[in-house]
């Protein structure tokens, strides 16, 4: 199995130098040339299996023997130790929720993922390692959790003052092998300082360095896995189904048509967006116009350029009409969010954290155009990661799990920096002279 980049440019690789490079030499993104549809009896069977199990199956299934069985069964079996309930909201409507992981978000299952598929692959390798990672919010605590004491170095890129509290915290305090640079700016210049660096032969040529974002494929692989353990925990396998992916970066949505792709019956997406609502614009003009994020209440879908577009591209063609077929998106504002938290709560009892809300907004809409369908939003993280936001929407008090609350008298560690690239980089070299 090789690998290509969306540019079609850069040469094909082999998963060894797709998931450790991150990005290919011409700025598109790493695709499996093949994605094999799963056996029938396979998808029919599949609430027969636990859920490490599954995951092992459609990873062997996608990476084609790209690593021995043996060490496969591993890394999956040890990365997706823990689970991904289906909570029934209604007969019609429920949340999947991924946020039972260390970190409490979904962003847990590509990290831990990532990290072990990354050592197997180091173990041979001489020289030190250096993951970049830009985060909006989730991805920064899930990474630094998946590669905390290892022998990985990572650096987590974060907007200041654009993340709530408790998911700074997540990333700034563990110290080791994990460092925070608060970038003076947005998501958007975060993820631009990382791109630039992989493009940076020069700094390359130095520095041993990957990516933990989505622009890595080896952070979709794993989440494909948990759209199949959504639906073998259905009771109803007759009525078609739609799932909501609450929607920044558009990994989390890319790994579910990966999915689809290999066989599961899933009828149609919903990409719910916040205020940054460049992929609803897209659908309905044809025209791509990336700008500037705005900052919202749910923060980790603050992105205004979305990477994993070309993926999606890729999929279904560049025709924003064309991947509407298959794909519908609204977008929320953050009053709407704060009444879906509230709508939530008072249906169904459900406490959401605001990306969840946005999903559940999306939901709705969705389920009013196609009453005949049966709908799964994706819950993508704890509500207590947003604890003020959800205390106020609800007026009332959300308890904090340990994981959380353990963070709340800890000192933050990070290093203040701008946007501008030549510092980043200088520190980065000044990095690996240190290594």
């Amino acid at each position: 199995m090789k690998f290509y980049s969306t540019k079609r440019i850069a040469p094909d690789v082999e998963l060894k130098e797709a998931v450790i490079t991150g990005l290919p030499s011409d700025n598109g993104l790493y695709m499996p040339e093949k994605i094999r549809k799963l056996d029938d009896d396979f998808i029919e069977g599949i609430s027969d299996l636990d859920f490490p199990e599954l995951a092992f199956r459609v990873a062997d299934r996608l990476l084609e023997e790209c690593i021995p069985t043996v060490a496969l069964r591993d890394i999956v079996f040890d990365a997706i130790n823990f689970e991904a309930p289906l909570v029934k909201l209604n007969d019609n409507l429920h949340c999947l929720e991924l946020f039972h992981g260390p970190s409490l978000a979904f962003k847990d299952f590509g990290a831990r993922f990532m990290a072990r598929i990354m050592s197997y692959f180091m173990k041979e390798e001489s020289q030190k390692l250096t993951i970049l990672v830009a985060t909006s919010g989730d991805t920064g605590g899930a990474v630094a959790k998946g590669f905390y004491e290892t022998d990985i170095d990572v650096v987590i890129l974060y907007p200041s003052g654009k993340i709530s509290d408790l998911q700074e915290k997540q990333l700034t305090t563990l110290g080791k092998n994990i460092t925070a640079l608060e970038i003076q700016g947005t998501f958007d210049d975060c993820q631009k300082l990382v791109k630039t660096a992989f493009l940076d032969q020069s700094l390359r040529n130095q520095m041993f360095i990957s990516s933990a974002n989505s622009i890595n494929i080896a952070r979709l692989i794993p989440q494909s896995f948990y759209y199949f353990r959504a639906m073998a925990q259905l009771e109803d396998n007759k009525t078609p189904v739609c799932c909501t992916v609450p929607s920044g970066n558009f990994g989390n949505l890319t790994a579910g048509l990966i999915a689809r792709k290999m066989g599961l019956p899933i009828g149609h997406f919903v990409a719910a967006v916040n205020s940054n609502d460049v992929f609803p614009q897209y659908l309905s003009t044809n025209v791509y116009q990336p700008k500037p994020s705005v900052p919202t209440l749910s923060n980790a879908m603050d992105v205004g350029a979305p990477s994993n577009l070309q993926r999606i591209q890729d999929l279904y063609g560049s025709k924003g009409s064309d991947i509407a077929k298959r794909i519908s998106s609204w977008s929320y504002d953050d009053a709407s969010t704060r009444k879906g938290i509230q709508e939530m709560y008072e249906k169904f009892g459900y406490v959401a954290c605001p990306h969840t809300a946005v999903g559940y907004l999306g939901m709705k809409q969705h389920l009013k155009e196609h009453p005949d369908q049966q709908g799964i939003i994706l819950s993508t993280a704890h509500p207590a990661k947003f604890i003020d936001i959800v205390e106020e929407a609800l007026g009332q008090k959300v308890e904090l799990p340990d994981a959380l609350a353990e963070l709340v008298d800890k000192q933050k560690d990070s290093i203040v920096m701008s946007t501008d690239y030549d510092p980043f980089r200088e520190y980065l070299l000044s990095r690996s002279l240190v290594s």
